[in-house]
């Protein structure tokens, strides 16, 4: 074991909103959706508005993502997102979660992006953001391209696998989210702490005594 780390999920965690939603309209520009699948991106984007979005939509709305990448090269996606970060997504981070992070770093503690949304997104998001590391869905591309098939979805329970499977004293780590279908992610560390939780996950915080973080300024 190499100590205690700290664990951010994406979504209205680290960000406000989707991020595979948020660049949606980069995707429709690029050719990589049509017209209609850009309305079900904005279709989504509500169902997460109201909160409290089941893990089977939430499992759903990832397959989804992952079909419309078939036939996509990982080095187009990665152009996109790069071309997408300063003017679409670095908006949409929450100063609170910056400063989490800052806290952690002082205490010699590594910090890790751990969400359902594409490996590559949320990598470009580490990567930009200063974070140690990220772990993300997992597509599989063959002859190049994207198949749309995942070969690891990061979604409830293999969230925590993922985690486990990693070199930290997870007794002595911290995990954000703001979802209860994140719960098995954030039963994995001794220090699980809700941010802006949906509704379910603010009544299991309060059963179980977590922390609850509320976020809502944007990072400079």
């Amino acid at each position: 074991m190499t100590g205690a780390a700290a664990f951010f999920d994406l979504d209205r965690t680290l960000l406000r909103r989707s991020s595979a939603l948020a660049l949606a309209p980069a995707f429709r520009a690029a050719g990589l959706i049509s017209r209609r699948q850009l309305a079900k991106a904005a279709a989504w984007q509500a169902l997460f508005a109201v909160r409290g979005a089941s893990h089977d939509a939430v499992k759903r709305a990832a397959e989804d993502g992952l079909v419309v990448l078939r036939g996509f090269r990982p080095d187009e996606l990665q152009a996109l997102v790069a071309e997408s970060m300063e003017r679409v997504l670095r908006p949409l981070v929450y100063a609170e979660s910056l400063d989490l992070v800052d806290r952690h770093r002082r205490r010699g503690e590594p910090v890790y992006i751990v969400s359902a949304t594409l490996l590559e997104i949320v990598q470009a998001i580490a990567d930009d953001l200063g974070f140690d590391g990220a772990l993300g869905t997992i597509c599989e591309v063959k002859d190049g391209v994207y198949t749309g098939r995942a070969l690891r979805a990061l979604h409830a329970e293999e969230k925590a696998r993922c985690l486990r499977e990693l070199d930290y004293e997870l007794e002595a780590s911290t995990a954000y989210s703001d979802s209860h279908t994140d719960l098995p992610f954030l039963e994995a560390v001794g220090h699980p702490v809700a941010v802006n939780p949906d509704r379910a996950l603010r009544r299991i915080a309060a059963e179980r005594r977590w922390p609850v973080l509320e976020f809502g300024r944007r990072a400079a």
